[in-house]
């Protein structure tokens, strides 16, 4: 397929936040955006960013193979507690996201920015498939027809991640019928 894949695409896909912003303009619906960190200056503003969030999840824009991503499921007192239960306290999210910052999950080590998201809510059709996380499908379209799809489950290797790389799991879904 990658032959029909324009090379100049390629930047706004491999950057979470540029294909945000694309898929927003075109009417996609994706997980709300709480805010931004560009720089080391800006990061101990995550816990001012988030108090009103009770959820979110912690990005790298330019990371690969679910490198990188936190998970946070709720946070109180400068606790921060993850899909397993696990706690995290204010200066480990702060070292998560300088390490974002600074290249450590993104496509060739180059300097990122952190995106924080809202913590999605998955639909009760959805119960019972993923564990400790949200499941996500995924489907391939070739020449504007959807060709195979797949549903993605976080389990406890992935720490509540539906990442493959991760130790989540690919689920085939049947779409001609």
């Amino acid at each position: 397929m990658g032959r029909y894949n324009d090379r100049s695409k390629y930047p706004l896909v491999d950057d979470k936040l540029k294909t945000k912003i694309i898929a927003q303009a075109a009417g996609a619906t994706v997980p709300a955006l709480i805010g931004v960190i560009h720089n080391q200056a800006e990061v101990k503003t995550i816990h001012n960013m988030v108090k009103d969030w009770p959820g979110f999840v912690i990005k790298p824009a330019q990371g690969s193979g679910g490198k990188g991503i936190l998970v946070v499921t709720s946070h109180k007192d400068g606790v921060y507690t993850k899909p397993s239960g696990a706690t995290i306290n204010k200066e480990e999210v702060e070292r998560h996201i300088s390490n974002a910052l600074a290249g450590l999950f993104s496509l060739g080590g180059k300097n990122d920015v952190a995106v924080v998201e809202n913590l999605i809510k998955f639909d009760d059709c959805f119960d019972g498939f993923s564990y400790e996380g949200v499941p996500d499908v995924r489907i391939i379209v070739f020449k504007g027809y959807p060709v195979m799809a797949m549903m993605r489950c976080s389990t406890a290797a992935s720490d509540g991640k539906a990442n493959l790389h991760q130790g989540a799991v690919g689920v085939g879904i049947d779409i001609a019928t």
